[in-house]
């Protein structure tokens, strides 16, 4: 029989209740696995959720596959993690470049693999946000079942930023001087 001191569940105890729980002051949410696909460059495709938390992990990928195995998928093997609404085959004829240019702020970049596949997709414009393993870019069609994709480090040959949109750097615009017409009659001074 395994004892336990009083306190070692103290960081278990929730406070509150509904849809989000306070434990020890830190605000979870009630879901943390998303559905995701990984790409492998030259295996199939694995299937499964993702701890959002956790999933970047030294080595590799963590992913809890469909039969309930927590797999740790190495980087060197991942062409790119998609977090997907459902659990469908990637579609041929999917869009992968943008066609015009993107309307949402962040850094516009093209993405090009080991195996000379390109991808286009939008970083945030943010250095802290950035993920030693790899990035993680919103990609171009949002109709599509891919909602998020996280592309390691190891699987690119080449990124490219192709623009910067929504820079929070703005300029302050110049006032423009309106041109006095000395014919003009003064009605009201």
């Amino acid at each position: 029989m395994i004892q336990y001191s009083q306190n070692c569940f103290e960081q278990f105890r929730e406070e509150g209740t509904g849809r989000r729980r306070r434990r020890k002051g830190i605000l979870l949410s009630a879901s943390t696995n998303k559905r995701a696909l990984i790409q492998r460059f030259e295996r199939d495709h694995l299937y499964g959720y993702l701890n959002l938390a956790t999933f970047l992990q030294p080595k590799g990928v963590e992913l809890l596959n469909l039969s309930g195995t927590l797999l740790l998928v190495p980087y060197e093997e991942i062409k790119s993690v998609f977090l997907v609404k459902e659990f469908e085959p990637p579609d041929a004829n999917e869009k992968r470049l943008f066609t015009t240019r993107p309307k949402s702020p962040g850094l516009w970049i093209r993405m090009r693999f080991r195996d000379n596949d390109q991808m286009d997709g939008l970083l945030v414009n943010n250095l802290l946000l950035l993920d030693p393993y790899g990035f993680s870019v919103t990609p171009p069609d949002p109709a599509s079942n891919h909602q998020r994709v996280f592309v390691p480090r190891q699987a690119l040959a080449d990124i490219q930023v192709l623009a910067v949109i929504g820079s929070s750097f703005r300029r302050e615009p110049k006032p423009r001087a309106k041109p006095v017409v000395k014919e003009q009659i003064s009605l009201f001074e």
